[in-house]
């Protein structure tokens, strides 16, 4: 918390899982990435606290790079990719980059975005995105070699469950294929 809370401005304390009822009334918050808001995950059974991450550069409305910290190891990370995978393009389902070869880990649930603002300044600073046309969800994230192999899920049932973060000791490069239960 202490780097978002350093490059993004927002002054909030407390777990991660927190910042989102914490913000309200105070910072302007919504469902579209901005450079330099916070992108505000839920907290989940793996991953009790919660997670934020800066807003480095909005790519378009399915997709954005972040920096943050302590993600799968002590440190700051940068330049990583997350697409938004939330069926109705609102920031609530994201899968994060694995690697540079377009491999994404499991699905985490977020809150949506916190902007450096009060609420009512709904507005954009100059140069930065605000409303980006919806793109379709991205229906298959594998390679076209993945497809080959693995079977598609062509419907999955709605169900009230978080995803999990994989745990860090056990984290590998078949993250993308596991079961979200």
């Amino acid at each position: 918390m202490p780097f978002a809370r350093a490059v993004s401005g927002i002054d909030l304390h407390g777990d991660a899982f927190t910042w989102w009822d914490k913000a309200a009334g105070v910072y302007a918050r919504g469902n579209r990435p901005e450079i330099g808001s916070v992108l505000a995950f839920r907290a989940n059974r793996a991953m009790r606290l919660g997670h934020v991450a800066v807003v480095k550069r909005v790519i378009n409305s399915r997709e954005i790079e972040i920096d943050h910290a302590h993600w799968g190891q002590n440190r700051v990370t940068r330049n990583m990719i997350v697409i938004d995978v939330s069926p109705a393009n609102d920031w609530t389902a994201v899968r994060l980059a694995l690697d540079n070869q377009g491999k994404f880990g499991s699905i985490y649930p977020t809150y949506g975005f916190i902007y450096d603002r009060g609420v009512g300044n709904n507005f954009a600073a100059a140069g930065e995105p605000r409303a980006l046309p919806l793109n379709p969800a991205p229906r298959d994230l594998r390679t076209p070699a993945e497809r080959q192999t693995t079977p598609v899920l062509t419907a999955i049932p709605m169900a009230d469950e978080v995803a999990e973060a994989p745990a860090y000791d056990n984290l590998t490069a078949d993250a993308p294929e596991r079961n979200l239960r």
